[in-house]
């Protein structure tokens, strides 16, 4: 049991830093609040679990550079589809479950940690000044740097809605088609909406290997139904071929033309060209490098944990993409891991205060999972099903809104927060 010496040194209020406020982000932030609050987290499931016999004084700040929450599985559809947009995008002030006194969002990007110090250095995008902000726990959870049209490029509302506007306008006037370049996941799923977004226009997807979504572990199979069905929505799909060269041949007025050439030798006439071939890169330059795998993931433990290796590594999270762990990397892996992580954020808050051993819950290895919108059809893959499609596999995987209601009921975002 520690001392009467070290339950007084425990600050009367935790301090909780979050480093980007996306679906990971939220999901923790939000089961803390709960805990905290001597509920049980709006994530736990389990019919025999009881919620804490005490409550705790928590201070959340949530770091993002945007000034809401990004539905970024949306994407496909919100850059095509103003109307969709408004809805993919709500700013952190408008979201019932966040409005509390014990949670602060503040729109910035974090320069550096101090894991010894338990400090980090903040840049405040709206006072474009530097500060300091102490804490008891961190959590990185502020994703990839991921380019457009992957997610849209904007920082605040209004000009993403803008930007949306823009785009949507430039697929319009692409009189002689459009074309996208990169089979992976958001290129298969853009392809598929801007043909069912609008029938009529002619979208061509050219991937360089053999079989689309190649850089990723699925089956063959999967692969294939991923490109039959772009195939039976209309789209024209190229693969095997890489293009070398995009030129502009033509301006007159509101019409452009783009000139393909492709590793064989082929020429492609185009009206717009999106590029959705992207290197993903984890945004964690702000974290000490003995954190970091060479690639710039956090080297996490199964308890969400930075790796041993690193100072106070008991107090340090990451969450979703920024974190190395197996599996793809889906939304629904970093709700999972945010609750993981607030869970045992909160059995150390407790053990503090009591001398108990924390219980710890601990990711276990995921297999490769994935499920994509394309159109009216989705297509999925588990180990324990194999490959499935269908219109009605869409309308329970992803609704009618490439799964923003699900996500946004999944967090219990319009519950007003109970503190």
């Amino acid at each position: 049991m520690p001392s009467n010496e070290a339950f007084t040194a425990i600050p009367r209020t935790v301090r909780v830093l979050i480093a980007g406020g996306s679906y990971g982000g939220l999901s923790s932030a939000l089961a803390l609040l709960d805990l905290c609050g001597g509920r049980l987290a709006r994530f736990n499931f389990n019919a025999d679990s009881q919620p804490p016999e005490s409550q705790i004084p928590v201070k959340i700040t949530v770091v993002d550079e945007r000034d809401g929450f990004y539905h970024l599985i949306g994407s496909p559809k919100a850059l095509a589809c103003d109307q969709f947009a408004s809805k993919t995008w709500i700013r952190f002030q408008d979201i019932p479950a966040l409005q509390s006194p014990n949670v602060r969002f503040l729109r910035g990007t974090v320069n550096a940690v101090n894991c010894e110090e338990k400090s980090a250095q903040i840049l405040d995008l709206d006072t474009k000044e530097s500060r300091e902000e102490r804490y008891d726990f961190l959590i990185a959870s502020s994703g990839l740097r991921r380019v457009f049209p992957t997610v849209p490029q904007s920082l605040l509302r209004h000009q993403f809605l803008e930007e949306a506007k823009r785009h949507k306008e430039d697929i319009q006037k692409a009189q002689d088609g459009v074309t996208i370049i990169g089979g992976g996941a958001v290129g298969v799923e853009m392809a598929a909406e801007l043909k069912v977004l609008d029938p009529k226009q002619k979208v061509t997807l050219i991937h360089s290997r053999e079989r689309l979504l190649s850089a990723e572990p699925l089956p063959d199979d999967f692969k294939e139904r991923v490109a039959s069905v772009l195939r039976e929505t209309g789209v024209e799909v190229v693969l095997g071929r890489r293009v070398i060269e995009t030129t502009a041949v033509e301006t007159e007025g509101e019409k452009r033309t783009w000139q393909l050439t492709l590793s064989n030798g082929m020429q492609l006439k185009t009206g717009h060209v999106m590029n959705a071939v992207s290197k993903c890169i984890p945004t964690s330059s702000y974290l000490p490098k003995e954190t970091l795998t060479q690639d710039g993931y956090v080297d996490i433990q199964p308890t969400l944990q930075f790796p041993e290796r690193a100072p106070n590594a008991e107090s340090h999270f990451a969450i979703g993409d920024i974190a190395l762990w197996a599996g793809i990397k889906r939304c629904g892996g970093a709700m999972h891991m945010g609750h993981y992580a607030a869970t045992n954020i909160h059995q150390i808050m407790l053990s503090q205060r009591t001398g108990v051993k924390p219980e710890f819950m601990t990711l276990q290895q995921t297999p490769p999972v994935i499920g994509l919108a394309l159109g009216h059809t989705a297509v999925t893959y588990t180990p324990a099903e194999g490959t499935r499609h269908g219109e009605e596999l869409m309308a329970s995987m992803f609704g009618e809104d490439m799964g923003h209601t699900i996500c946004w009921n999944y967090m219990k975002l319009s519950e007003p927060c109970q503190c």
